[in-house]
């Protein structure tokens, strides 16, 4: 994290202290710092509803959907056609972005951007992406829910807990990837971090796996479990029987690199590389949204590539805002931040994969402390 950065979480987090961060209104008082805290995100809201940005975009989502349904039918046709050919490699990766399109479809119908009722999103959500991602509504739903409840909250964001990657040298049991060849990975983590994300594709399925057979409630098991079955049994069986079993697992494992590497290069920049939230520390809902998240700019493009999560403050201030909306929610929600004196992170999606690798490598090095800002360090020391 650089000095301008730390500049900006000291004030951030000073207004989010100002403005009775972690709080309730419990106080009439006008001006109160609890009433200040709570009429932000009133305000903001009031701002975003009177453009009339969280209404539904049907037409929007049913253009995407027989766009893709078109686009995925045209990948199984060109398995057909090509045949036996190592261009069948080109396919696979084409379909492995498809597939990251249809996740981020499904990632939409979970926070009931789609239809105004939320059963039908869910139904949504289960049929693209259990059985067309191949990704469990039930793990996502746990993982993500608690993500945009506490985004990069010390022992509380599930997409900070040390796995494949650390964080942060402050998480509960990072440490002991600090010996034999964890301590030589993590080390280097930073600079592996791309190569790491062509295997996000086979993880994404066996977390998937795992939560519909593990022991935690899944709401819809009953359903994921045939679906995800399957997706994961007759897609490779139907490879395996069209080509020779070379080239299956070729494309098959191409399919599954691009899908990986498309979905962890989206989502890492969104958070990672921004300031962690202590544990001990409570912040008022859009000071916590805002000062954790970043955004991507780059146009149409990166509007199509990133699925609408380029505009990453805006889509956790409004988890339910159809993703179209999300771009013109911007200016507003930019203007009332520097009104607030809330820091507003944007970047270029390069810079904030240099951001990420920087960030990995100095968390793996053990020489970043994601918590150096005075006022963290000031709670600290009076605790």
């Amino acid at each position: 994290m650089n000095t301008i950065n730390q500049d900006a979480v000291s004030r951030g987090n000073a207004a989010a202290m100002a403005n009775g961060a972690g709080t309730t209104n419990t106080s009439s008082a006008e001006g109160s710092p609890r009433t200040r805290y709570v009429s932000d995100y009133a305000e903001v809201s009031r701002r975003v509803r009177a453009a009339g940005l969280l209404r539904r975009r049907p037409l929007f989502y049913a253009v995407r959907a027989v766009t893709l349904v078109l686009l995925l039918a045209g990948c199984a046709v060109a398995v057909v056609v090509i045949g036996e050919s190592w261009w069948q490699l080109l396919v696979a990766a084409v379909l492995g972005l498809l597939l990251a399109q249809v996740a981020f479809f499904a990632h939409d119908a979970a926070h009931r951007q789609i239809f105004t009722s939320g059963k039908a999103n869910d139904r949504l959500a289960l049929v693209i992406g259990d059985l067309i991602a191949g990704m469990s509504h039930g793990w996502w739903m746990s993982k993500h829910s608690r993500h945009h409840a506490n985004p990069n909250k010390v022992d509380t964001d599930p997409d900070i807990e040390p796995g494949a990657l650390v964080f942060t040298t402050d998480v509960s049991g990072a440490r002991r990837w600090r010996r034999g060849f964890g301590g030589w990975f993590v080390a280097r983590q930073g600079t592996l971090f791309f190569p790491l994300l062509l295997l996000a594709g086979l993880n994404l399925h066996i977390s998937g796996i795992r939560t519909v057979f593990g022991r935690q409630p899944v709401k819809y098991r009953k359903f994921e479990i045939p679906m995800l079955l399957l997706r994961l049994t007759l897609y490779p069986l139907a490879l395996f029987t069209l080509l020779s079993p070379g080239l299956a697992a070729a494309f098959l494992g191409v399919q599954l690199a691009v899908f990986g590497f498309a979905m962890g290069a989206t989502f890492a920049p969104n958070h990672k590389g921004m300031p962690l939230v202590p544990r001990e520390l409570s912040i008022g809902y859009v000071h916590r949204q805002v000062l954790t998240s970043r955004n991507v700019r780059g146009g149409w493009f990166i509007d199509v590539a990133m699925g609408g999560l380029n505009y990453q403050i805006e889509h956790h201030l409004f988890p339910s805002m159809p993703r179209p909306n999300l771009r013109h929610a911007q200016p507003i929600v930019r203007r009332f931040c520097a009104e607030r004196d809330i820091p507003y992170a944007e970047t270029s999606l390069l810079e904030s994969w240099g951001i990420v690798v920087r960030h990995l490598n100095r968390v793996g090095l053990g020489d970043a402390d994601p918590f150096a800002c005075p006022l963290a360090a000031q709670l600290r020391s009076t605790a």
